[in-house]
């Protein structure tokens, strides 16, 4: 192998990517660049990980790992990450379910959020007695006995709808502000937290795909064969 000075690959790697395919190429994990197109091809064709099962997997490959079997090949070659040091790679079989079964789906998920939050705001209502406090606020106010459904109700029940669509943030497909929505950063922090476990557990169990692994290092990592997976 010819040395070529000062010649860089940089790569970036999402924390989670998922693939559709068994044979796992660099290119289908990383985004790459090099000056030198040849060499940059050539690391994005090289199958880094063989699946054999066709269920949905998940398996966790260290970058260290990737920097080696780069250098197996072009070991003059100078590697900069950019972006995460462990990589989770989820393979899974698209299946499109039917259209049926996901408006099924639309609609249950719906009647449990609607009969969750109803009777999260009739317990509060009640734990606070909100229907005495404001019969008597508009009977001092007014001097008449409430009738359960005056003005005081209506602006409570109006203000409770325009505090949940002020608090998250968009009503249907329509969003109030550019920032995301106190849903989407939970979800983004469960994600997080999923990403992080996964990553420790493997780490722990011996399961990661690392340069200290015990198996085949030559070639591509096989969880089926003898890299350990």
């Amino acid at each position: 192998m010819t040395r070529r000075d000062n010649l860089t690959l940089y790569m970036k790697g999402d924390r989670d990517v998922e693939v559709k395919k068994q044979n796992v190429t660099l290119g289908d994990i990383l985004s790459m660049e090099c000056t030198d197109k040849n060499i940059l091809a050539t690391v994005k064709s090289m199958t880094v990980l063989k699946i054999r099962s066709q269920k949905h997997q998940r398996y966790v490959i260290s970058v260290l790992r990737i920097i080696q079997f780069i250098h197996e090949k072009y070991p003059d070659l100078t590697i900069e990450n950019l972006g995460e040091t462990d990589i989770i790679i989820t393979y899974e079989t698209q299946k499109t379910p039917a259209a049926a079964w996901h408006i099924v789906k639309i609609i249950f998920v719906a009647v449990v959020t609607f009969c969750g939050a109803a009777f999260s705001i009739m317990a509060f209502n009640n734990d606070v007695d909100v229907t005495r406090l404001f019969g008597q606020i508009y009977e001092q106010i007014t001097g008449q006995e409430s009738s359960g459904y005056t003005i005081l109700e209506i602006s409570y029940s109006l203000g409770i709808i325009a505090g949940i669509l002020i608090f998250f943030n968009h009503f249907g497909r329509k969003r109030f502000t550019v920032d995301p929505t106190p849903m989407e950063i939970q979800m983004r922090l469960y994600e997080n937290d999923i990403q992080t476990t996964l990553v420790e557990n493997s780490a722990r169990k011996g399961e990661e795909l690392d340069v200290d692994g015990s198996g085949n290092n030559s070639g591509p990592a096989d969880p089926a064969g003898n890299h350990r997976s």
